[in-house]
């Protein structure tokens, strides 16, 4: 029988997603297992493939459409089924999208209702001719002063819809600012007050100008968990110095015997998975009624992107080889820029390492990245005066900065877990076994 595809619940904590993209059209017949579209929410990328053999009937909601997770966003045709069985469903939505749905998101049978209208509904001030536009498009085109007329859709049947909208308003010329007002003298004893700090600043140009980048689900999912972090979990911090030469000239000796190349950084995520391994009392998180320990180790590796700083889960780090490790990292920092990760490899692990040396960066303290216990900063090795028995030496020293929630994790055992994690780096053929 003819069957809705919903928009999945890709994320634990997400009521809605974004339509990425459809990978197929009206019409086309697609096997088990294949991608249907992509969804993406605030963590992730996920493709949603077909559960059986279908056709698709009708595309019930745009590209780059928010949906509320749970909400039709196609009608699909099983082996057997007449389009009247699509066409059933789709009435039963209204002719298109469902109520709960964003504007954006409605579909070509709404469309071809609109056709259908008499030729006195056609937009006020044109020339007869009907032009389509999704709602909020619509309503886009009048805060900017825009005819939705005068705009070239690029949507189904050239309809104009939202990206449309924000193409031209991005292309439009800027136009220069008002003469701010003259206000009337005032008396000398009676000064203008003071606007309150809360006050918002009007969106005009300045000297020099300004321009204003909307915050993405991302960025906001960022600012999100770093508020929280800094507000629920009280933070310490411990700082190391370590002397790197030997973990140096064991990567080069690896470098150069292989064609895997192993990074500082791997050897770095390495030493503090044997090191959470060594001292499992780092390996916890805290829950409102219980420190929880693991029996795995997982670790998280921070990585930049252009939509933001994900930080993708390395499962049973410990137990990976030096080069498995190493190439589970490239995918997943490949994957990432991508926007190509499942949501379930961004969660979980009770650390996370950062890593800024690359950037000349010599030391740093990060946030914690909630639920986890703690966050390992790592800058760049550099040449520094060291006293070795008795004589001042120069070694390449790398300094860390450990960022500890004190409720699971007290300083005591912060530092211990920091003194194995060192004695790993500072002897790092102990890393490969």
């Amino acid at each position: 029988m003819a069957t809705y595809l919903r928009m999945p619940g890709v994320s634990a904590d997400a009521d809605d997603a974004v339509l990425g993209e459809w990978y197929v059209a009206e019409g086309d017949s697609v096997s088990e297992g294949s991608p249907l579209c992509a969804v993406e929410t605030d963590k992730a990328n996920v493709d949603v493939n077909s559960e059986a053999d279908v056709s698709v009937f009708r595309l019930l909601a745009e590209a780059g459409a928010t949906v509320t997770v749970g909400d039709p966003i196609a009608v699909l045709l099983n082996e057997g089924d007449d389009a009247a069985a699509g066409q059933k469903l789709v009435d039963d939505l209204g002719g298109g999208a469902p109520a709960s749905a964003p504007a954006e998101a409605a579909a070509p049978q709404a469309e071809a209702v609109e056709e259908a209208a008499p030729a006195a509904s056609a937009a006020a001030g044109g020339s007869g001719t009907r032009v389509f536009s999704s709602p909020l498009a619509r309503r886009l085109a009048a805060e900017a002063g825009l005819r939705v007329e005068d705009i070239a859709g690029t949507g189904p049947n050239g309809r104009v819809v939202r990206a449309d909208v924000e193409r031209v308003v991005a292309s439009a010329p800027q136009p220069a600012a008002a003469p701010a007002p003259v206000a009337a003298p005032a008396p000398v004893a009676a000064p203008a007050p003071v606007a309150p700090a809360v006050r918002a600043v009007p969106a005009r140009a300045t000297e020099g100008g300004y321009s204003d980048t909307p915050h993405t689900k991302m960025r906001k999912a960022i600012a999100s968990r770093l508020v929280e972090s800094k507000t629920t979990a009280p933070h310490f911090y411990l700082k190391a110095s370590l002397v790197v030469d030997d973990l140096l000239a064991l990567r080069a000796q690896i470098n150069a015997a292989g064609d895997v190349k192993i990074s500082v950084n791997d050897l770095i995520v390495a030493a503090a998975a044997k090191a959470l391994a060594a001292f499992p009392q780092m390996n916890v998180i805290w829950t409102d009624e219980a420190i929880r320990q693991f029996a795995d180790i997982d670790v998280a590796v921070a990585v930049q992107t252009d939509r933001g700083l994900m930080t993708p889960v390395v499962r049973g780090a410990d137990r990976l080889a030096l080069g498995e490790l190493s190439a589970t990292i490239k995918d997943l920092a490949t994957r990432a820029a991508d926007n190509k990760l499942q949501a379930s490899e961004l969660a979980g692990g009770t650390m996370t390492v950062t890593n800024l040396g690359m950037f000349g960066i010599e030391e740093f303290a990060a946030i914690i990245n909630p639920p986890q216990a703690a966050i390992l900063a790592v800058g760049a090795a550099t040449p520094t005066p060291v006293v070795e028995d008795g004589e001042v030496v120069v070694k390449s020293v790398l300094k860390v900065v450990l960022s500890v929630d004190h409720r699971p994790v007290d300083g005591v055992l912060a530092a211990k877990w920091l003194g194995v994690f060192k004695s790993f780096v500072e002897a790092p053929l102990r890393i490969l076994v």
